[in-house]
């Protein structure tokens, strides 16, 4: 502790230091050393000794600051250049704030300032070594709220040495309190200029530019899920991650099962990682290199360093909840020394966007598609259960939805998107994918901006389209309807502004600077799940708004029906009691998209061409089968997340033949059958030997659901069971596989879709814990049509009464033998008397679409009430 001998009597010792080291400090001491020294010290004092790493160093203060301006007479300069500012004029800020750094920069530190700083830079060059290598970050006094990120507005440098190198850094790091884009932000925040102080921390630097580092969140930083930890990654330095230089990977951790020590990695995300920031031996002190394109088609980070880091992320969280008495969701940068091999954390703050939304209200966006979408179409659905089969198209649009819980009315033109063409009956193409960020829909004008110097041409409402951004974008960013990069993760500058200013924005494009062009119409679309959407043209959408205050509780369980895990989180916010329709097809048509048999038999694939494409696909798998498991488990392990503890009931494969015939490599394992639709489908394919090893990998996939995720809420679901002596074949082949009924309290549960699953529902019971009618097949086979005909369409129909006595009798038979049923069919949200009819037969659960669940959750209160 360093302190200056000036009169005062309204300062302590702590309090007139110009330098604190970070052991000296906590939280309380923001005022003195800013938000990001302070969290360092808290962490240091705190967390180390539960085993978080984090790197030693020492801060100079906010008096320090206030020493520097108060012994030039700075204040007075500063307050005369600002007059005349106007934040909205970018050329007048720019002016403004290069004489204000200027003027910092020709005042000389005083002799005691600098002098501290030399001493405390020589302590840690006698700790460590000669000319020790540290990073020198700027940390306002009003940074790192629970309600404001200041973050990335003032100057950071990496791979400082020598003594005059730090004086340097840290002289800079004060003239950068008068950036543009901080002088902007405090503006627009109505923060004063001169309220707020500049402290430095200098951090002796960890080897990441030998190993990886990135950022990682506590909660989803899209839908607010809490119980996610998100985990970006790239090789080198962090600041690519932070600036969105790269696309790095990504990785979703389920917190309340890894607390419990399970390991649970629900998702990981390959990026491109193109660059590595290195040491530079020249006169910078960083630069950047090409990655070897290996190591970009290589994880950064190995499982066990996914979940060291997510368990620090816990640890800092509950800290930082505790000490604000309320949950605290946290954004941290972390690194890995290349040299010891060591995870560190290097930085840690408040997350600022969802842990400030209010919980009340739940808003959903949705592309309107053409005649007869209700929202629940499917794009991209490559093999499912036939056009009719509404039970199945579960929380997909053909262009999308997506739920999100805030207060606030985004920054957008989404309240009132007519008048706008009409949408062409097929969904379009989308001109250009990336990840999304947020969950909302705008459109607009596209904007391209390749150079940060003619940001001035922005007008407020286009849509900014660039290579990626930096604090220095920001004054426009605010009046930007969207923002689309070429570049960055869920994690960098661009997706943060984006998420604090309530923008939809689409990062690690790749190529969007080259198809969109100036003047382009466009609609910017967040709501289908993780992959933004760029479509042509003005498309209609639909904002809804729904009061989740004094909703009812209904004794008819509400469940979900649900085929994409990247909605899974979204959709959780939805009141409901759980998944009763979980679809494997989803996942592996549009994420495995491989037949698991040509995994199987992949050195015997007698097509070349799709080897060479599977081969691509699984190159980051020897063990190609592996590659199913991995995936299914994670599709399938997200979706458990999302709604843990709940009940999921995951429905086992139930393509057609000839559906399976369209995954890669599928040809070759299918036969052709004239009716697909009741021929080899579902439990039969499960125990024969064409199908019995791929059926094992579906197993060995929910196993690792269940047993090394900790997600024992999953219930897997036989399709198409024609028999109860099937039903035993086929829970015979699942213990092979090591999953045996009733052992770590599975249960497993049966489609009623076949009338011999009615008229034999008390032999069914005796195999199976549970039932879940298919409406839609039941109603085909009793009917005895093929709901795929479009010249019998019109006799399908599950009100018949027909199909309500088979029902009625399943219903009836499953409450005698004492078992759960429900029904994931569409019927009971497209008709009011049809889930009358099953309230009344006292069904257990309703499994329904995403977009009807409130509506038909209040018809069936209105039922419950009528009978009571």
């Amino acid at each position: 502790m360093v302190t200056v001998s000036k009169s005062t009597l309204l300062l302590s010792a702590k309090e007139r230091s110009l330098i604190l080291w970070f052991d000296e400090v906590g939280i309380a001491d923001i005022p003195l050393v800013g938000g990001k020294n302070a969290s360092l010290g808290e962490m240091i004092q705190q967390l180390t000794p539960k085993g978080v790493n984090v790197p030693t160093g020492f801060a100079t203060t906010a008096y320090a600051y206030r020493y520097f301006i108060e012994s030039a007479s700075l204040e007075e300069k500063l307050r005369s250049l600002l007059e005349n500012l106007d934040v909205e004029d970018v050329t007048n800020l720019r002016e403004q704030g290069r004489k204000a750094r200027s003027l910092l920069m020709h005042t000389p530190f005083p002799k005691e300032l600098r002098q501290a700083i030399s001493e405390a830079y020589q302590s840690l060059c006698d700790r460590y070594n000669a000319d020790t290598d540290v990073a020198v970050r700027s940390s306002a006094t009003a940074e790192d709220l629970p309600d404001a990120s200041f973050a990335g507005q003032q100057e950071t440098y990496l791979n400082v040495t020598s003594i005059q190198g730090v004086l340097a850094a840290c002289h800079r790091c004060f003239a950068s309190l008068f950036t543009d884009r901080a002088i902007s932000y405090r503006h627009t925040k109505g923060f004063d200029h001169f309220s707020i102080a500049l402290a430095v921390g200098v951090q002796k630097m960890v080897r990441s530019d030998l190993a990886t580092s990135g950022v990682m969140f506590s909660i989803d930083t899209e839908t607010g899920f809490k119980d996610a930890a998100i985990i970006t990654a790239a090789y080198g330095l962090g600041e690519n991650v932070v600036q969105g230089t790269v696309n790095p990977d990504e990785y979703q951790v389920f917190k309340p099962t890894l607390k419990a020590g399970f390991r649970p990695i629900v998702d990981k995300r390959l990026g491109t990682k193109e660059l590595k920031m290195v040491y530079d031996d020249g006169s910078k002190f960083t630069k950047n290199i090409q990655v070897p394109a290996n190591e970009q088609a290589k994880f950064a980070l190995a499982d066990d360093d996914i979940l060291q880091l997510a368990k620090w992320a816990c640890l800092i969280e509950d800290h930082y909840s505790q000490v604000h008495g309320k949950f605290t969701p946290m954004d941290i940068e972390w690194a890995k020394d290349g040299i010891t091999n060591e995870l560190f954390v290097v930085q840690g703050r408040p997350e600022t966007v969802q842990s400030q939304k209010a919980q009340n209200v739940l808003r959903s966006y949705r592309l309107v598609g053409g005649e007869g979408d209700k929202g629940t179409g499917r794009q991209g659905d490559k093999g499912t259960r036939g056009q009719g089969d509404k039970e199945n198209n579960s929380s997909f649009s053909p262009f999308g939805f997506a739920s999100r819980l805030n207060g606030g009315n985004p920054r957008t033109a989404l309240d009132s998107p007519s008048p706008t063409p009409p949408i062409p009956p097929s969904p379009p193409l989308p001109l250009v994918t990336g990840r999304a960020v947020g969950e909302a829909i705008s459109q607009g004008k596209v904007h391209l901006i390749l150079d940060v110097n003619k940001i001035h041409e922005f007008k407020a409402g286009e849509i900014l389209v660039t290579e990626r951004t930096d604090p220095d974008w920001e004054p426009i960013m605010k009046r930007a309807s969207a923002i689309i990069t070429n570049s960055g993760g869920r994690t960098c500058h661009s997706a943060i502004i984006a998420r604090e200013l309530n923008l939809p924005a689409i990062v690690g494009c790749g190529n969007a600077t080259q198809v969109l062009k100036n003047g382009q119409e466009v609609t910017v679309s967040c709501a289908e799940g993780e992959e933004g959407r760029v479509y042509e043209g003005l498309l209609p959408f639909e904002v809804n708004e729904i009061q989740l205050e004094n909703l009812p509780r209904t004794r008819t369980q509400i469940l979900m029906n649900v085929g994409n895990p990247q909605q899974a989180f979204s959709l959780s916010t939805i009141p409901n009691d759980g998944v009763g329709l979980a679809r494997t097809e989803f996942i592996i048509a549009n994420q495995i998209q491989i037949h698991p048999m040509a995994l199987i038999y992949f050195d015997k694939l007698e097509d070349k061409i799709v080897q060479g494409k599977i081969e691509e696909i699984t190159a980051l798998y020897d063990d190609k089968p592996q590659y199913f498991v991995d995936k299914l488990a994670q599709g399938i392990g997200r979706i458990a997340a999302a709604f843990y503890p709940k009940p999921v009931i995951v429905r086992m494969s139930d393509f057609k033949s000839n559906e399976y015939a369209n995954l890669l490599g599928g040809r070759q394992f299918e036969p052709h059958e004239e009716n697909p639709m009741l021929g080899w489908r579902g439990a039969a394919r499960y125990y024969d030997q064409g199908y019995r090893e791929a059926f094992a990998l579906e197993c060995h996939a929910i196993k690792r659901v269940r047993e090394d995720m900790g997600l024992t809420n999953v219930i897997p679901m036989i399709p198409f069971c024609r028999t109860p002596d099937e039903g035993r074949l086929v829970l015979t082949e699942m213990a092979k596989n090591g999953l045996e009924q009733n052992v770590n309290n599975l249960q497993v549960y049966v489609m009623c879709e076949l009338p011999s699953n009615v008229i034999m529902a008390e032999e069914f019971a005796e195999v199976f814990d549970g039932f879940s009618i298919g409406s839609n097949d039941l109603t085909q086979l009793t009917l005895g049509l093929d709901r795929d005909s479009a010249l019998v369409a019109r006799l399908f129909d599950e009100r018949s009464e027909g199909v309500k006595r088979m029902i009625k009798m399943a219903i009836a038979a499953a409450k005698k033998k004492n078992r759960k049923i429900g029904i994931c069919g569409q019927a009971p949200s497209d008709y009011p008397e049809f889930a009358q009819f099953l309230v009344e037969q006292g069904i257990d659960s309703i499994s329904l679409n995403p977009d009807s669940v409130l509506k038909t959750m209040l018809e069936i209160a209105k039922v419950e009430n009528l009978e009571a």
